[in-house]
């Protein structure tokens, strides 16, 4: 690896910043993920353009477009660090800053989720009565909804997230030790882990008994733990390029922040996952509010 490079500003004076360069991925980026966007409005309300129906080819076409924006712009940001040697230090320091911020902007989506299922838990007559769901009488959960038990599957996805948060740590242990086959060797247990869980909770959610638009409960349930699925694919895929990375070397005791960005977030979805068990799965189903009288 590199050592890092001092930049020169506009004046010729050295400084440890990094300017990047001009990139276009941003700009494809949010093309993309507008695309995958509007593909799941088109999808979920089935709606046809000029008798074109879009169906799911909108959102894989969107899913596609935002992989390849990743795969260049991650290509683009390792060149910047491997071959041009630009990131010094104090530039670690703001992608570090850079990091905390953008999780502390994921916690509040999720503020908003475990708002809302609180909101319609909690209030029950309040929040039917004004989405003329009378047949509810009051219960929490809804009478007619088959709810998934918390200490089945869900319990087993659980375990695994928190293994891996297990195996994540082991792989920061061994890049600190400066041990990259250990560390090459947790980060694919961790990768496979993420996987699993994925495939759990495809599996839970072909097997529910409820669909998102049957009432407040399964669109709060759908939203908040389908989102979180969003964001454990999205961490497996960052840990999956680490995994590649620590592999051919790239990270060393004293320059791994691309790996510990990919931990932060992935011990991230570790909690909101418990939060999600215990509020949702938890709570939600089986010590929720019953009638009264």
């Amino acid at each position: 690896m590199s050592d890092h490079k001092v930049e020169y500003g506009s004046t010729g004076k050295p400084h440890p910043f990094h300017v990047p360069e001009p990139s276009i991925w941003p700009f494809i980026g949010a093309l993309s993920a507008g695309l995958f966007a509007m593909g799941m409005v088109l999808f979920m309300h089935d709606i046809e353009i000029s008798g074109f129906i879009f169906g799911l080819k909108g959102v894989l076409l969107g899913l596609c477009s935002i992989l390849t924006v990743m795969f260049f712009w991650w290509r683009a940001v390792i060149a910047e660090s491997l071959v041009k040697g630009q990131h010094s230090p104090i530039t670690q320091i703001g992608f570090r800053y850079g990091m905390a911020l953008f999780i502390s902007s994921e916690v509040m989506f999720f503020v908003a989720f475990f708002w809302a299922f609180f909101d319609a838990s909690l209030f029950v007559n309040e929040a039917h009565q004004f989405l003329r769901m009378e047949y509810t009488q009051g219960a929490w959960p809804p009478p007619q909804i088959e709810v998934i038990d918390a200490f089945d599957l869900p319990f087993l996805m659980t375990m695994i997230l928190l293994l891996s948060g297990c195996t994540v740590t082991w792989a920061h242990y061994e890049i600190a030790k400066g041990n990259q086959k250990a560390a090459t060797k947790a980060l694919g247990v961790t990768v496979a882990l993420g996987f699993i869980f994925m495939c759990f909770q495809a599996f839970e959610y072909a097997h529910a008994h409820f669909g998102f638009s049957e009432g407040s409960y399964p669109s709060t349930f759908y939203m908040a733990t389908g989102f979180h699925g969003f964001h454990v694919m999205v961490g497996t895929i960052f840990l999956a390029v680490c995994w590649i990375r620590s592999a051919k070397g790239h990270f060393t005791k004293e320059r791994h922040f691309g790996f510990e960005a990919a931990a932060w977030y992935w011990h991230f979805v570790d909690v909101v996952w418990l939060f999600l068990f215990i509020s949702i799965y938890w709570w939600g189903n089986s010590i929720g509010i019953q009638p009264a009288g």
